[in-house]
């Protein structure tokens, strides 16, 4: 019997290289200061990017959060562009320009995302319902139309085609009472958009996943951690879930930047939650079960 094993066949590079290594991403939603968008940032420019594109409709922070990059991670180039993620002109045109300076786009970040009216759908009108639908939906649609084609364009510097796209769903969308009625059903859209384009991607080495938050600490939840704060009841955020606890955006960054990277190659169509567990089980108030 031989005693020589063959090679295992690698897709990636070791786990402590770094894992975005000359990728050029583009990143919507990137403009809160306590945003999945801005962690995540910063884990692809820790992770070796050459460079970032930071992209909100409201841009008052991005040219902060640039300088704050800049100074940790010199090599890395950031640009920074104000539009809105659901308007096609703006997205075709930041791809387009990715395209123009740097010859190739590896990923895409579509976390562009507002919460609409928390209220009973009876009081949501059509056009709160269209809206919450447009930004949260539509983006990740419009992205993946122009991202797609890019990905799939080669170099020298990217002999194969490849890309990784990733669109922000939400727990709301895999499991009932977790978002009001068109946040969970523009959330639900998001995943089977990564499920359904995944399959008309056959074949490109294009791949879509969605990322799917329970309850993280960002400027879109700060109002419920401050109310609970001002309660002195914080612990009780995240009681549901088996972790006991709200997560924060740093774990949610790295998931996106493990689903950008090669190291999750074989990794498609798929909505992966970040919730502490909470989507594995049906909510139960703790010893009240008979």
């Amino acid at each position: 019997m031989s005693s020589q094993l063959p090679p295992i066949a690698k897709v990636a590079a070791g786990s402590s290289k770094p894992r975005a290594q000359d990728k050029v991403v583009i990143i919507t939603g990137a403009n809160s200061a306590l945003g999945i968008g801005r962690a995540t940032a910063h884990q692809f420019a820790e992770s070796g990017a050459r460079a970032i594109y930071l992209c909100d409709f409201d841009a008052s922070n991005l040219e902060a959060h640039k300088k704050e990059i800049n100074q940790l991670y010199p090599n890395v180039e950031i640009q920074t562009r104000q539009f809105d993620a659901a308007d096609e002109a703006k997205v075709k045109a930041v791809v387009d320009d990715a395209m123009e300076r740097y010859g190739r786009l590896d990923v895409f970040f579509a976390n562009a995302g507002v919460t609409g009216p928390n209220v009973v759908f009876t009081d949501i009108s059509a056009e709160d319902f269209m809206n919450v639908h447009k930004v949260n939906t539509l983006s990740v649609f419009l992205a993946t139309k122009y991202a797609a084609p890019a990905m799939k364009k080669t170099s020298p510097q990217k002999p194969k085609p490849s890309g990784s796209i990733i669109g922000t769903a939400s727990v709301a969308g895999l499991r009932s009472n977790a978002g009001s009625t068109p946040y969970s059903s523009s959330k639900a859209a998001v995943v089977s958009l990564a499920q359904t384009m995944s399959y008309q991607l056959t074949g490109t080495g294009v791949r879509i996943n969605a990322i799917c938050p329970g309850i993280i600490e960002t400027g879109m939840t700060a109002p419920v951690y401050e109310a609970a704060r001002a309660r002195g009841n914080e612990k009780k955020i995240g009681q549901l879930n088996p972790t006991r606890r709200g997560g924060h955006a740093d774990e949610v960054a790295r998931v996106v930047l493990f689903l950008g990277s090669d190291e999750s190659s074989y990794i498609n169509g798929q909505a992966w939650a970040v919730d502490g567990g909470l989507s594995a089980g049906h909510p139960f108030v703790p010893g009240k079960l008979a």
